[in-house]
């Protein structure tokens, strides 16, 4: 988009290749940078804004839901469902590799196992939480002539 400085796009792109390559994102997230267009130049981050909402707060419900003494797997299919939608939709690489995991361990109903998958994907979650901020103060600063935001992970 012509509205990049050149440094802070050059930086950018650096930051998601970077995020590429450590496979904690993929190729679908640059496609979600290509939606973003002069009218809407703050596309990025509403959609980071709202994946990181969408899966902290489906993490949370299937953790309170595993801490159950009976577990009701399902009751808990759709959220296991829905949180690897959103990953895969925003190209969380590592996180949506681990809710195939999970999705495997529900299929199974092996609780001990959900357990551990689950723990993995919080830690996953908080590091792509942490690379999506980088990625947003990037993208606000750099369309922040265009249109300044409010929002962002």
């Amino acid at each position: 988009m012509d509205t990049m400085s050149s440094p802070a796009k050059a930086e950018l792109k650096a930051l998601v290749q970077s995020l590429i390559d450590q496979d904690i994102l993929n190729s679908q997230f640059t496609q979600l940078q290509a939606l973003r267009d002069q009218t809407n130049p703050d596309f990025v981050v509403k959609v980071v804004d709202l994946f990181c909402s969408d899966a902290q707060n489906i993490i949370k419900i299937l953790i309170k839901h595993m801490s159950q003494e009976d577990t009701d797997f399902h009751q808990m299919d759709p959220y296991v469902h829905q949180l690897r939608g959103c990953t895969s939709s925003i190209g969380a690489q590592s996180m949506t590799m681990a809710c195939a995991d999970l999705c495997q361990a529900f299929a199974a109903r092996n609780k001990k196992i959900c357990l551990k998958v689950l723990h993995k994907i919080e830690c996953e979650y908080f590091t792509l939480y942490d690379k999506l901020r980088d990625v947003v103060q990037l993208e606000k600063q750099i369309f922040a002539r265009v249109q300044p935001t409010t929002s962002g992970c």
